[in-house]
């Protein structure tokens, strides 16, 4: 078991993790522990080179810190990613391996699930650490966040509803899907309920064809989805897809997501808000996941009130970046952004 920092300004840890036995390679990324115990999930991805994982968990880590500090939790910000087929590459003996790495750890990384990651995954991985959340046993169990993740996102969307068409009354919109993993199609069927029209996508094609059975979806190709006319798009997969082509090519009146870091980079902030395109900032949007977990780890006994106060909060805060990013004419990832500094700011003091 080898268990490597890599020095990378800007993030307190950067560990390279490898055990040859059960094939395990990945990384943990450590972007602050200024609030609490650096807390996110692992995702195990083929990523085509370590680099390409090393850039991912530095962005993920470092949204995380945001994502928590957006939603009012004692917690930083962390991430894991395993390079592999989540299909054919996960076993067991790498899970346990990964959590024998979380514990060396001594507490300063929480991890929990994240994409090609499920409940029983984690049960795996808390066989050798008690540093794990998302589990479906225990006195403090908070199970599978990807059905909160999906009622925060549904949250945000009617929020960028109200503030760019002035209701939030989502019957007979059209919302773009991308992506149809755990979270994406909870939020369909939240979509659905409301009488929302969908157009999906995803890279499963199986998905793709039980969502237009179930939720009477149109589908479209995966690059098409840029191209769909819909209302609001809502961006479910990976991160970094809102580019400067990509935001020309979009045919909607708003972005609301659950992807973390959807902007390509900070200016595609500012080329959202100069098309007339209302963008929810991620970290806020799909912060109902975290805050499920956030009660395993916080070990919350009322934890059904709580993660629902904890949503109308953040409900709150995202109504707030909207109106203050009207206000100013500014990009509403710059005004969320500027929140989350004031808050590690008051607490650095």
């Amino acid at each position: 078991m080898n268990l490597t920092q890599i020095e990378v300004p800007g993030h307190e840890g950067v560990y390279r993790i490898e055990d040859r036995e059960s094939g395990l390679l990945g990384l943990i990324a450590i972007h602050s522990t200024q609030l609490g115990p650096a807390a996110g999930g692992v995702r195990m991805r083929p990523y085509y080179s370590f680099d390409a994982a090393l850039k991912d968990a530095l962005r993920l880590s470092q949204g995380m810190t945001l994502k928590n500090a957006a939603a009012g939790l004692p917690l930083g910000g962390g991430k894991a990613v395993i390079i592999g087929d989540p299909a054919g590459d996960k076993t067991p003996g790498l899970l346990q391996a990964f959590g024998r790495v979380v514990a060396q750890l001594d507490g300063r990384y929480w991890t929990a699930e994240d994409m090609g990651m499920t409940p029983a995954d984690m049960a795996e991985i808390a066989r050798e650490t008690e540093c794990v959340a998302g589990l479906e046993q225990g006195s403090h169990a908070s199970g599978d966040p990807s059905p909160i993740t999906a009622q925060g996102i549904f949250n945000a969307i009617r929020a960028v509803a109200r503030h760019r068409f002035g209701s939030d009354d989502l019957s007979g919109r059209t919302v773009s899907v991308q992506g149809l993993g755990n979270v994406g199609w909870h939020l369909c069927g939240f979509l659905r309920d409301q009488g929302v029209r969908l157009v999906v996508t995803d890279i499963n094609a199986a998905r793709v064809a039980r969502a237009e059975a179930e939720f009477g979806a149109r589908a479209v190709a995966c690059d098409a989805i840029f191209d769909a006319d819909a209302d609001i798009f809502a961006p479910c997969a990976i991160g970094g897809i809102l580019d400067a082509n990509r935001i020309e090519r979009l045919r909607v009146k708003a972005v609301a997501g659950g992807a973390n870091n959807q902007l390509a980079t900070p200016e595609d902030g500012h080329r959202l808000h100069r098309r007339g395109i209302l963008y929810a900032p991620d970290f806020v949007a799909n912060g109902g996941g975290i805050i499920n977990v956030a009660t395993e780890i916080l070990r919350i006994d009322a934890r059904e009130a709580w993660v629902a106060d904890k949503l109308t909060a953040l409900d709150s805060t995202m109504d707030r970046i909207l109106h203050a990013a009207k206000a100013r004419d500014v990009s509403p990832h710059h005004v969320a952004e500027a929140i989350v500094a004031d808050v590690l700011q008051q607490d650095a003091a």
